[in-house]
């Protein structure tokens, strides 16, 4: 498809996003249930335009003009309960960790999609020297175990490197979610990305040194994983909304996931730029190798027993993560789905 393909195809679906934006301006409340829902659809719909765009135009206009509306329109969509702070505790003491332990199962599928493929390709790659020598010439593979690796992690200032890093992170985490309508997109980006894990990993526990990846990887490495993980099985939610709606219709089904997997990616929002500052200011430090690693172990301990706590809490209460469901907004609590 080309560009002028592109906008034909979207252009209207794009006018009709900003008018209902316009009209909500600061305030949802001012959409009926089935306009808001419109709108949340055509918000998920226009950030993967915008992700396909980036990636296949090289259009800074168009990128601007979606970038823009993606914005305007996310706003309205997040900003549906006021903007207090008591608004922004409950989201993080109780919105969000039902979101995620309301999708344990598809946060199940979307880890196994991952780390699968990386435990296999690392334990092959550790053992098969015909492996080894298919990845690379041996002189690439040496100066990536000599010096490459670590290099990267060192590459530029801390500040501008953490926000590279959260930028591409961010990006990957859309695709995640974009791909999650056809299941099958977002499924290949999990397993790719693990395998990656897995082959960088075999290739240092090939050559013995197993403990410079790791001491590499794992200070930030956790939590970015979980936040890919995380953005892998919002967009599965949407897939299998389709698939298996239970018994709502299926365009009730999508509006309903679609707003509790908006709760999901922006979470990643928060995890990511955790991971980013991690790998800025951790990773490729002069600190001991312990302590980057017990650092990276720890946030990742202390976000999984907030998952845990705050997620078996929520759920006690009848909470399942969709947008406005603590303040009984317009938006219904969502009908029981059943999960793969």
């Amino acid at each position: 498809m080309d560009i002028d393909q592109f906008l034909a195809r979207h252009g209207g679906g794009w006018a009709r996003l900003d008018e209902l934006t316009k009209r909500a301006g600061h305030n949802a409340r001012r959409l009926s249930t089935a306009e808001l829902d419109e709108l949340i659809r055509l918000y998920q719909r226009t950030s993967a335009h915008l992700s396909y765009a980036s990636t296949n135009f090289g259009d800074p206009g168009l990128a601007m003009r979606l970038s823009r509306l993606v914005s305007q329109s996310g706003a309205v969509v997040y900003g549906t309960r006021p903007r207090t702070w008591r608004a922004f505790g409950r989201f993080f003491s109780e919105t969000l960790p039902a979101a995620l332990w309301y999708s344990r199962r598809l946060l199940l599928a979307s880890a196994i999609l991952t780390f699968v493929p990386a435990l296999a390709f690392g334990v092959w790659l550790a053992n098969s020297p015909k492996a080894i020598d298919a990845t690379a010439p041996a002189a690439v593979r040496q100066a990536l175990i000599d010096h490459d690796f670590t290099d990267y992690y060192r590459s530029a200032p801390s500040v501008e490197f953490a926000t590279q890093v959260y930028t591409n992170n961010v990006e990957v985490s859309l695709e995640a979610f974009a791909g999650g309508i056809l299941i099958v997109p977002t499924a290949v980006l999990l397993v790719v990305n693990g395998a990656n894990l897995g082959v960088a990993g075999g290739l240092f526990a090939a050559a013995g040194q197993p403990g410079k990846y790791w001491g590499s990887v794992i200070p930030h490495g956790l939590i970015e994983l979980t936040s890919v993980v995380i953005a892998g099985a919002a967009g599965l939610a949407l897939g299998w909304a389709l698939v298996d709606p239970g018994d709502r219709r299926r365009r009730q089904a999508l509006a309903e996931e679609g707003r509790r997997a908006i709760v999901l990616i922006l979470g990643t929002v928060f995890t990511l730029a955790i991971a980013g500052t991690i790998e800025g200011f951790v990773t490729g430090s002069s600190l001991p190798t312990a302590v980057r690693v017990g650092i990276g172990v720890a946030v990742e301990v202390a976000f999984l027993a907030y998952v845990v706590v705050c997620g078996c809490a929520a759920h006690r209460k009848g909470l399942t993560g969709t947008i406005g469901e603590a303040e009984g907004t317009a938006w219904a609590k969502p009908t029981a789905a059943r999960w793969p």
